[in-house]
């Protein structure tokens, strides 16, 4: 018998997803041990190459690990080799998990629009992958091609084209980056051995159907669904999805949760993580999630954009705020602005921080700030906002900040003469 539903509420909710993801009610990582902790935690650190103020995979990491800089995650990716970047939407995984993700690999080897390419360009993966046997890594850069295309579709280069084939069916791994260049060589020569096989379909399945809870933390049959889908790269009915969740909460693996404010939809969680949530319930702290540091009702954290707990409609489902990152949208079509990121304070998202790293100077220009309707600007608050924003220059590595482009509304004005430094 799968056990009862547990009834919580919205609170207790966010304070549990921002909890196991390390968020809240502080940092209590610190370092590279901390970033590949958050890493294998359920952190999902999507790479991303617009560098605005940071990359969002830095951003991301710079929100849940003290002390952490970009060079943190280069050695884990790169140097280490304890965690590996892949996927249509780049996501960094630790590289225990690449015996479940060549099952994935090959799987998007096997598309048709693969198959079609396999065909077409034979010869140009053939020379790619003899160029990178007999000589080593190589980027794009390296080998000239036979073919060019106008499209923009990643490469233009066949030989471009042919390495990412060759990265996407896992033949080969990324070595290293040059800015936001890759350059590759074969798994073989970069996978630790004892994590260089590959298991059944069904137990990448069945690892991926967990992972998407321990990424979600919390989530609908429909949310999980979705992002199981997205991991595995298939589709996944709504039969199989009902299948699974009914398999996995009758072997007491996922406990259903029923929310006070939206009792229709059942939720579910990884009923290993149901000792975190009952102290929660309880109105304690669980011990593991003691803040090293300052919490966030003493010290603002400035989310990034493809923050797990904020994007993609999440931080409207979750904090009731209303977040669409807008760097892709046309420039009168954005409501806040081209760069804009959450901030969160205590366990609510309260802000909209629109800002810019003026390299030549090392200036951090704010464009613009939006506070949540109800949140004060009391000396409190003022407080924790100063300090997060110290602490993100730090991160920037920016020497001073800049408010003149802040706007002109009411609201603006006040901000920038409340929190200047």
């Amino acid at each position: 018998m799968p056990p009862e539903p547990i009834t919580i509420n919205k609170t207790i909710q966010r304070r549990f997803i921002l909890g196991v993801q390390g968020l809240w009610p502080g940092r209590r990582w610190r370092g590279k041990t901390g970033a590949l902790e958050a890493l294998r935690s359920g952190s999902v650190i999507q790479i991303d190459p617009l560098q605005v103020i940071a990359r969002n995979h830095d951003l991301t990491l710079q929100a849940r690990v003290l002390d952490y800089t970009p060079a943190i995650l280069s050695d884990l990716l790169y140097e280490d080799r304890a965690c590996l970047e892949y996927g249509g939407i780049v996501r960094i995984s630790p590289i225990e998990q690449l015996p479940c993700l060549r099952v994935v690999m090959a799987r998007r080897a096997d598309e048709t629009r693969w198959a079609q390419f396999l065909q077409e360009h034979r010869r140009a993966i053939e020379r790619v992958r003899a160029e990178i046997r007999e000589h080593g890594a190589l980027s794009s850069m390296d080998i000239e091609p036979e073919v060019t295309h106008k499209s923009s579709w990643w490469s233009g280069k066949d030989t471009g084209r042919a390495l990412y084939y060759l990265w996407t069916s896992g033949e080969l791994l990324i070595k290293q980056r040059n800015g936001t260049g890759k350059v590759f060589d074969l798994r073989e020569r970069l996978a630790p051995g004892k994590y260089d096989r590959i298991v059944k379909e069904s137990t990448a399945d069945d690892f991926y159907a967990l992972k998407a809870f321990r990424q979600l933390n919390i989530a609908t049959i429909q949310e999980w669904r979705l992002w199981f889908a997205g991991l595995i790269e298939r589709k996944v009915t709504r039969d199989e999805a009902l299948e699974r969740i009914a398999v996995l909460e009758s072997k007491s693996i996922l406990q259903r949760l029923t929310l006070e404010e939206e009792q229709r939809e059942p939720r579910y969680m990884l009923a290993k993580d149901l000792p975190l949530l009952e102290e929660l319930l309880t109105g304690h702290l669980p011990d593991a999630w003691q803040p090293l540091e300052t919490t966030t009702e003493q010290e603002v954290t400035i989310l990034a954009p493809l923050e797990i707990v904020s994007a993609r409609g999440r931080a409207r489902k979750i904090f009731d705020f209303d977040y669409v990152w807008e760097v892709y949208k046309p420039a009168a079509q954005r409501r806040w602005g081209y760069y804009t990121l959450p901030v969160l304070y205590g366990d609510r998202l309260v802000a909209r921080f629109d800002a810019k790293l003026e390299r030549s100077t090392m200036t951090l220009q704010v464009k613009g700030f939006w506070l949540e309707e109800g949140q004060k600007l009391d000396r409190r608050f003022t407080s924790a906002l100063k300090k997060g924003i110290q602490r993100f220059m730090v991160f920037c590595g920016a020497g001073q900040i800049d408010y003149s482009g802040i706007g002109s509304s009411e609201l603006g004005e006040m901000h920038g003469k409340l929190i200047k430094t």
